[in-house]
Parts: structure tokens; sequence; C-alpha cells
């Protein structure tokens, strides 16, 4: 089980099982339109893109969803953060090599969760270029072994506010250093085992 902490204007959302992501697009729905009772068209179309970002989110193998309704002086910072699970083994050597050419790649330790590779990256998203905007989507990539697995964790955070990236940045890179590997003890009596979020 990992943890992470986030500012408290994150919306967490589980992604896995089908019924509790469900129920938390459901939910986040209800927070976003409490009192608006005239708009409904928007509600369904904010409840359809939500829940297509959910199932892309699952699609990638992610089991968490973070999305942020920060603002600052009256306007959104818009951010997300997805939270995938990557069944391989993990060398921080070659996962640098095979990111390598993708963007801004380094090695680097998490203050409690360990070694990582960090990913940064500038791309147009599908949703920029349906919208005809000229800005470009931040994206920060973390990936980091889960101990005693084959397994990777990997942190996606993304924001498409060019103007502040940097600061947007600095944000992600201090919620990623909140990871930590929670135990949970094996039910079996076999010890301490790791669970998964």
């Amino acid at each position: 089980m990992f943890g992470l902490v986030t500012p408290v204007d994150w919306y967490r959302m589980p992604l896995q099982p089908q019924d509790r992501r469900e129920a938390s697009v459901a939910a986040l729905i209800r927070r976003q339109f409490a009192g608006v009772d005239d708009q409904p068209v928007l509600r369904r179309k904010a409840e359809e893109q939500l829940r297509g970002t959910a199932e892309a989110g699952v699609e990638q193998g992610g089991v968490v969803l973070y999305l942020s309704f920060l603002e600052a002086g009256g306007i959104p910072l818009s951010a997300s953060l997805l939270v995938s699970h990557l069944h391989q083994r993990f060398d921080a050597l070659d996962a640098v090599a095979a990111l390598a050419g993708s963007g801004e790649v380094g090695l680097t330790k998490l203050p409690a969760a360990g070694r990582a590779a960090r990913l940064v990256r500038r791309e147009q998203s599908k949703q920029s270029r349906k919208l005809g905007s000229e800005f470009q989507d931040t994206v920060v990539e973390y990936f980091v072994p889960v101990p005693g697995r084959d397994e990777v964790l990997m942190l996606t955070f993304s924001t498409p506010l060019e103007p502040i990236a940097d600061a947007m940045v600095e944000l992600f890179d201090a919620v990623a250093a909140t990871l930590r590997w929670q135990r949970e003890d094996d039910r079996t009596g076999n010890g301490e085992a790791w669970a998964r979020d």
C-alpha cells in the first residue's frame, strides 16, 4: 500500500473496482453542481467527460486518479495525478535509458519511497488541440520500484497551465516527495506483505 499527501483541494478518485469508480464520479458531480439545478446539459457533459477521463486512466493501469480544484485569485489551477501499477522489473538505469529522448529525464531519490526515475515532458494533448489551444501540457512522471515486487508505481502529473508550468512542476515534485510505503499485516500469519492502494 502507498500513501501520498496532496493539497486539500485535490479530489481522490479510486479507479478500481468499477463500482467504486462510478460512485466517486457521481459524488464529484454532485459536489460540483450542488445548488445548480438549471444546467442539466452542462452537468451531463461534465459527467461524460469525467467518466471518460477515469476510464482512460484505467486503460493505462491506473488505480487512483487525483483531480485538482485548487484556485489562486479565483483562477482554477487545473492539474491531475494518475497513479498506476506497471508489472515489470525496475532498474533505474534501464528506466532512464528507455525514457531518454522523451524529455528531461534523470534519477532521483524520494525521501520515504527511495530511488526513482523522473521524466518531465511537454506535449499538446488531444483536448488542447480540440480546443484550438496553443499551450502545451506539462507532464511529470515518476517511476518508483515497489519494494519486494517486480512492479513499478508510476505517478503521472499533468497540467495544461503552460504559463505557470514551473510552479506547477514544483508542486508536483513536492507531492511526489511525500510518497511512502505502508505495510499491512499479512492475514495468513506469514508476517508482513505489501498491499496495493
